[in-house]
């Protein structure tokens, strides 16, 4: 079994440049063969499969170079991309067997679920659930729900990192997170309260109203509409500065295999929930990063946003980095305060992220505060001990 590479910072940007050209050019599912193999012809083998790590797009070398037959490539390279696609598949059968353990244990107790990002994600963007790199489950529930489905996870041998007490004193968390110790698992359950970086609250009944089934190894799953999905995963990616090309090639991935696409409807979605520039900046970076094709009028419609213009800017120069050089606390700020893309709104949408508490501040060991002011006024303190220090975050 080949050595796993190491995580060692990505700090000589200018040595990656070939690489990085290089890793743009294999994960798009649309191929220029010309253009592929001139890239791949200089590349440092094993800079090449680092970078794709810490991009998170390892799968998606994978299958470009099993696809396209790309001569040259080192035996001990290949070698270990057999090993890790093996690896990514055996994580893939066994997320997927637990998920729709957890839907009919759901659904049983009449608890409505939908599975976001991951294995339905896969299955949309790249029709092959194993291509698409995650090493947890995500699913939207209900927040009246949440109580039921979390003392149905401990009762399922899972750990909650919120606690029923928690739970009762009414906290909200960034994520309801569950692990399986002996088995690695995470499960994640997420509602329209958790989702915080959305400008307006989601609308979720909405989002169930509209759900589709996706078919995952011979069984179906209930997932978000495409159009829904796009805006989940374009607010997602906005939250995480797009600092991983994964997210960009996940919205390309969509726009190359949802080809039925329901572009009012999406508009309709993303204005409900105030990001529309948040969803530009999204297909934006996958058309610039990744040459995604968009119609002629929505293509217009994205270029003529100056908010979603000056915020793909800013991605582009941290994004070859990998999140190994990431924005200080002025410019996380400042591209915070771009999101909302109004000048009477960003403020406001600014100061409740930087206000509103998550588990990481009013938890203490098992202990669960209820000072929920102390907890607010701590929060900005702590965002800045966290951010405000150079190196990775």
């Amino acid at each position: 079994m080949p050595e796993p590479f190491s995580s060692a910072r990505v700090s000589d940007l200018p040595a990656f440049e070939r690489e990085w050209t290089a890793l743009r050019e294999c994960v798009p599912p649309w191929r220029e063969n010309e253009r592929l193999r001139s890239s791949l012809s200089a590349v440092d083998w094993t800079r090449l499969l680092l970078l794709a790590e810490e991009h998170g797009v390892v799968g998606q070398l994978a299958a470009c170079l099993n696809n396209c037959n790309a001569q040259g490539v080192p035996p001990q390279i290949h070698q270990t991309l057999v090993e890790r696609r093996r690896i990514l598949n055996m994580q893939t059968l066994r997320l997927t067997a637990e998920l729709f353990r957890l839907l009919e244990l759901f659904g049983k107790q009449g608890i409505s679920a939908l599975v976001i990002k991951g294995p339905a994600l896969a299955a949309q963007a790249y029709d092959d659930p194993s291509v698409r790199t995650y090493g947890d489950l995500d699913l939207l529930v209900r927040q009246p729900d949440i109580r039921r489905a979390t003392e149905l996870m401990i009762a399922s041998g899972y750990e909650a990192a919120v606690s029923l007490n928690a739970i009762d004193a009414g906290k909200i968390p960034g994520q309801y997170l569950f692990t399986k110790r002996d088995s690695k698992l995470l499960v994640e359950l997420h509602n329209d309260l958790t989702l915080r970086y959305f400008p307006q609250p989601l609308p979720i009944d909405d989002f169930f109203a509209a759900q589709v089934r996706v078919p995952i190894d011979a069984h179906e799953a209930p997932a978000p509409s495409v159009e829904d999905e796009l805006v989940l995963i374009c607010v997602h990616g906005a939250k995480h500065f797009w600092e991983r090309l994964s997210w960009i090639a996940d919205v390309a991935g969509l726009l190359s295999k949802q080809t039925d696409i329901d572009w009012e409807r999406l508009a309709s979605t993303a204005r409900a929930v105030q990001s529309e520039h948040l969803l530009h900046t999204g297909l934006r970076l996958a058309v610039e990063v990744l040459r995604a094709q968009l119609p002629e009028e929505v293509l217009s419609r994205v270029l003529e946003d100056t908010v979603a213009a000056k915020l793909v800017a800013s991605v582009l120069r941290w994004l070859p980095a990998a999140g190994y050089s990431p924005p200080g606390l002025l410019k996380r700020a400042s591209f915070r305060l771009q999101m909302s893309g109004s000048f009477f709104a960003a403020p406001i949408y600014l100061l409740r992220l930087s206000l509103s508490p998550t588990e990481e501040d009013w938890q203490s060991g098992r202990q669960v505060s209820h000072r929920g002011f102390l907890e607010m006024l701590r929060r900005p303190f702590r965002l800045a001990r966290k951010y405000g220090r150079p190196g990775r975050d």
